[in-house]
């Protein structure tokens, strides 16, 4: 039996598990409104957490373990949950659809906080009250998980008409909803030419991932035969990171489908007529992903916690706490995961991956557990790991690692190490690393 056969396999055992698990969710919005109360306080105290990703799942489970006295309540509006970690392997049958789905009731009742499914509308910071679709909910702490959303501003500015055309027909497929489908209805229909891929400038969401989709593309256009040419417009000077594995996999594996363009900022796009202009000249196309830029979350700009560049315009992510993650203004209110602005001189940002969002998560229970007594918060340090499947045929991966230190003079340092030599044992801990996360959130 095949490695990928194992992986369908794996995933189909979890679509059983996830049909089968009882419902323990609040979502009849006939019986509510925007007006009224959803869910009246108890004696305990309550923490709020919005957004269902890989940092708000570890913070309600970890909560549960951390903090038993409080209330822990999460609201997510998408009903089910589905990883964006390996969802480019999805994008090429490697792993199917319940590989990456699960539960939110299920998990929520096996570790004992309450699910609802809403849509959120409004923070109120001043009254601790959150509103959503289906009435408002006060909170002691909140923890905002909301992700990023991705702007195509920069290069339309408020022609609202072209930024919609671009996400219907060269979407990006960098959050868990329908432009995954699309994508891969695309790769699956796409007959040949030139397929343009546009990166995000930095920092965006999960850095190595465009260049994990081009090679897994790439190799299933080879597979099938398919005359097909991809090329990467990347706005940095190289690739980066895991550039050495990159590199090799590009010139070994796919010299002949893949073309990457360094320094190639987008500069004005026609998506109309299929033709982008960049930094490194012009580029014409027959489909495209193009990448927006990348910013924190919707919520995090509604409850007005977006940080200042240095001629005070807004950073466009959230302005918290290098360690801690609450606001400075509000430090019973924390954001985590992809929408964290800079934690640092020396590297800036965390790299925004799941891998971060979890170990935000586990922090941020501990900080409110010490929070909740009284106590003085203690920083724990996190770190970050990734792997990137490049081939199928075998099933290979690269891998790189990030640790993280407080340097002498106060503020974190990053190393990075690179594992840039392909193999399947890397694909192995691949699957080994995304099954113990899962457990992590789901307790099972």
């Amino acid at each position: 039996m095949t490695p990928a056969r194992r992986t369908l396999i794996k995933g189909a055992a979890a679509l059983g598990a996830l049909s089968a698990a009882s419902p323990a969710v609040i979502a009849q919005p006939f019986l509510f409104s925007p007006t009224t109360e959803l869910m009246p306080k108890g004696k305990k105290r309550r923490v709020l957490i919005l957004g269902g990703g890989w940092g708000g799942l570890a913070a309600a489970r970890h909560l549960r373990e951390d903090a038993p006295d409080l209330e822990v309540v999460l609201l997510e509006k998408n009903p089910i949950f589905w990883s964006c970690p390996l969802s480019n392997k999805w994008l090429v049958d490697v792993v199917d659809t319940s590989f990456l789905v699960h539960s939110y009731t299920a998990a929520a009742e096996r570790m004992g906080y309450t699910f609802v499914q809403t849509e959120i509308t409004d923070i109120d910071r001043d009254k601790k009250r959150v509103h959503t679709a289906q009435g408002f909910v006060d909170y002691d702490w909140l923890v905002v998980s909301a992700g990023i959303r991705v702007t195509y501003e920069p290069w339309f500015g408020n022609d609202r008409a072209a930024a919609a055309y671009t996400q219907k027909h060269f979407s990006s497929a960098y959050v868990p909803s329908s432009e995954h489908l699309a994508l891969k209805q695309k790769i699956k229909g796409f007959k040949g030419g030139t397929f343009v891929m546009t990166l995000p400038p930095p920092p965006h969401r999960c850095p190595p991932s465009p260049y994990e989709r081009a090679c897994l593309m790439a190799d299933y256009f080879q597979r099938n035969k398919i005359p097909a040419k991809i090329l990467i417009l990347d706005p940095k000077p190289r690739i980066m990171p895991i550039g050495g594995g990159y590199r090799m996999a590009f010139d070994e594996l796919y010299h002949d489908t893949i073309t990457y363009v360094s320094n190639a900022g987008v500069k004005e796009l026609d998506p109309y007529n299929k033709v982008v202009k960049t930094q490194a000249g012009d580029f014409k196309f027959d489909d495209a992903i193009f990448m927006g830029h990348h910013q924190a979350a919707d919520l995090v700009w509604k409850m007005g916690a977006i940080g200042k560049t240095p001629d005070g315009k807004p950073s466009t992510w959230a302005a918290v706490h290098p360690e801690f993650y609450n606001l400075k203004d509000d430090p019973s209110v924390f954001v985590i995961g992809d929408s964290v602005g800079a934690v640092s001189p020396q590297f800036g940002h965390y790299p925004k991956s799941g891998h971060v969002a979890n170990r935000m998560g586990r922090s941020v229970s501990t900080y409110i557990a010490q929070q909740s007594k009284n106590q003085a918060m203690k920083p724990l340090i996190i770190d970050n790991l990734c792997f990137m499947l490049v081939n199928t045929e075998p099933l290979e991966a690269i891998s790189v690692k990030f640790d993280y230190k407080m340097g002498t003079e106060g503020h974190l340092l990053q190393t990075v190490t690179d594992d840039n030599f392909r193999r399947p044992a890397l694909w192995q801990e691949d699957l080994q690393w995304y099954a113990k996360m899962v457990k992590d959130f789901t307790g099972s």
